[in-house]
């Protein structure tokens, strides 16, 4: 039996969060959710999951502030992270690969299957 990845999603709005994390439990990932910018960064120091989901707009600590703390921190800045963004604009694509960011994908573009494929790519 293999172990299974773990992913970290940040991810204020429960209904989405919901939602990936059914879709990513049946593809075979270990989920973990935080619903905040500060709750995403004690998580990724406890558990050091091995691909980050990022939402931008979030409570607390937003998404970009999360990926400046990760580009900052030794032990996490190794941790890919694929912003999952309403958010369309170039400008916060390239901010957000400017801070670490492997890929940006925005939210209302994408299919899930889509999303299970990225992920894949990035940590199997």
């Amino acid at each position: 039996m293999s172990i299974k990845k773990k992913i970290l999603l940040g991810e204020d709005d429960k209904f989405i969060s919901r939602a990936y994390n059914i879709a990513l439990t049946k593809a075979g990932f270990e989920v973990t959710l935080a619903v905040d910018g500060l709750e995403t960064l004690k998580e990724l120091r406890d558990n050091r999951p091995d691909l980050l989901l990022l939402d931008i707009i979030m409570p607390k600590k937003n998404g970009f502030e999360v990926l400046e703390e990760m580009e900052n921190d030794n032990n996490l800045k190794a941790i890919p992270v694929i912003v999952l963004s309403n958010l369309s604009q170039e400008s916060d694509v390239t901010r957000c690969r400017k801070l670490g960011a492997v890929d940006y994908i925005v939210k209302s573009n994408f299919s899930m299957k889509s999303l299970i494929t990225r992920i894949s790519s990035f940590i199997n």
